[in-house]
């Protein structure tokens, strides 16, 4: 169960690297040095001080950075890499109490995907708020990305359970987002019935 639980841990904190890739790894590490998580052997260097102020100083130019236009730009450009590494990063980190195969294994699987899918989302809707805003709102998509960021990554370490509902419910709404932009409203619907009759009587 201790196992599992981390799991959805890891993957809650994948997801939110998605969104922002210092603000979860800088959770994460407070979390364990307030022993609320139990790390990996490999990774409690990530609760020491150095390693804290060095997540919190990259966490800050993170945020500041997604506010400048021209930087935005320039960072999404190695945000998907950074998001998928920071991913597996943070999963392999929770689940310690693995063989080392199976946990970077399920790190790389689980993790990765979910840190890449989110990124997904997250280029999606800037590309879609650029185009029809010409950028103007951008602050606002990077203000939301922050704030899913900060509310998944609390959420994985205080209620796994519910940060994984979040990321089924987000997954969902990638699908039919990314759908609805690649085919189209309703272009796999077929025609009515009473259409067709409508149609082959007009032939004839």
């Amino acid at each position: 169960m201790e196992t599992l639980i981390g799991v959805f841990i890891g993957i809650a904190l994948s997801a939110a690297c998605g969104f922002r890739v210092f603000v979860p790894l800088f959770v994460l590490g407070i979390a364990g040095r307030v022993g609320h998580i139990p790390l990996a052997g490999d990774f409690h260097w990530i609760t020491s001080t150095v390693a804290l102020i060095a997540l919190g100083t990259a966490t800050v130019v993170e945020i500041v950075a997604y506010y400048v236009p021209w930087l935005d730009h320039a960072l999404d450009t190695i945000a998907t890499p950074s998001a998928v590494l920071a991913g597996v990063l943070a999963t392999a980190a929770v689940i310690g109490d693995l063989p080392p195969i199976v946990r970077w294994g399920l790190a790389i699987i689980a993790g990765g995907s979910a840190a890449g899918t989110v990124q997904g989302a997250t280029v999606l809707a800037r590309l879609k708020s650029g185009t029809m805003t010409a950028g103007l709102a951008n602050p606002v998509v990077a203000t939301a990305e922050l704030a899913g960021s900060v509310v998944m990554s609390i959420l994985a370490v205080l209620a796994p359970l519910i940060a994984v509902a979040l990321i089924v419910v987000l997954l969902v709404w990638v699908y039919r987002t990314t759908r609805r932009i690649f085919f189209g409203r309703g272009t796999l619907s077929t025609p009515p019935e009473n259409e067709i009759l409508d149609d082959r009587q007009q032939r004839h």
